[in-house]
């Protein structure tokens, strides 16, 4: 897969069949799409081309201040791609600039001048341009003049994706891992580096990796233990992971921290990748470390069953 950053340096495509749209999840609704754009591609004896947008379109257009919460990151968005088998992946930079483009504008100097499409694969409800004026009707009125195929995704598809990822989303907020990784077709994951805490899982005999999140779009699991597996230095061990207040020593901040099993290094300052596997229980207040440390030898017991 070729991935083009700058759309004033792209490539000439060869019958480019193209769909747009930010892909987040890049989870099994996606994947139908994906496959409907390789095949046409195939058939045409052209590429397939896939448009998204970073940052996400909310950001710019929306007049909402609150973060969007995004089930990928962008690199992970290209790492789930890219193992789908496409040709091409165009990120195109989401400006106020590109945003308040017209929609024809849009449709001649974006699509057209920069693609010259053999086939638009999009979905009924696809909207573009300033004020979102343009629509499936205009891209359909406009294509005899720039000699395109359109193609609409089933308005079925459109809805089961829309559900999907908001289900995905939810499920993850409300620490349903089960949920989550059926709906993805894959085992959720995020990365965070490594930082200082208060050291308290070492003096109990289960040292803790605290994480900070990469991305502060990312969205993270709820409250919970997890069984996980972590990714150090392209090495995976099985490990569990704490999200909380940690009220038994009475935190005050919301903390994520991973014990690594069968793992003694210094990691400060590098990144992990934790794939969330089976949440296991609630967070629990305990009368004193000791009954803590009684119930993290259980969780690391009830970890290994599902690892």
């Amino acid at each position: 897969m070729q991935i083009h950053r700058d759309i004033n340096r792209l490539p000439v495509f060869r019958h480019a069949v193209i769909t747009i749209g930010t892909f987040d999840g890049v989870h099994a609704g996606h994947r139908q799409i994906i496959e409907r754009l390789k095949q046409t591609a195939a058939e045409a004896g052209g590429e397939s081309v896939i448009i998204t947008f970073h940052p996400h379109p909310r950001k710019v257009v929306s007049s909402v201040i609150t973060g969007v919460r995004l089930i990928n990151t962008l690199d992970e968005r290209i790492e789930l791609l890219e193992k789908t088998g496409i040709d091409h992946l165009v990120i195109v930079p989401f400006t106020d600039y590109f945003a308040n483009q017209s929609a024809d504008e849009y449709i001649r100097d974006f699509l057209v001048a920069r693609f010259r499409p053999h086939t638009i694969i999009i979905g009924y409800d696809h909207r573009f341009g300033r004020e979102r004026s343009g629509n499936y009707s205009l891209l359909e009125e406009k294509a005899p003049q720039y000699g395109y195929r359109l193609m609409e995704i089933p308005e079925h598809l459109l809805d089961s994706i829309k559900v999907s990822s908001t289900n995905i989303r939810n499920a993850i907020l409300h620490s349903n891992a089960d949920e989550a990784n059926r709906l993805l077709g894959y085992t959720f994951f995020f990365e965070g580096e490594v930082i200082h805490g208060d050291k308290i899982g070492r003096e109990i005999g289960y040292p803790t990796a605290n994480l900070k999140s990469t991305d502060d779009e990312k969205i993270v699991m709820g409250d919970g233990i997890y069984a996980v597996y972590a990714t150090v230095d392209g090495i995976q061990y099985k490990g569990m992971m704490s999200i909380g207040f940690r009220p038994t020593v009475n935190g005050r901040t919301r903390v994520t921290e991973v014990n690594l099993f069968d793992f003694d290094q210094s990691i400060y300052g590098k990144k992990i990748r934790v794939h969330v596997k089976k949440y296991l229980r609630s967070e629990v207040k305990f009368n004193g470390l000791e009954e803590l440390k009684e119930q993290l030898h259980k969780d690391k017991e009830d970890s290994l069953k599902w690892l």
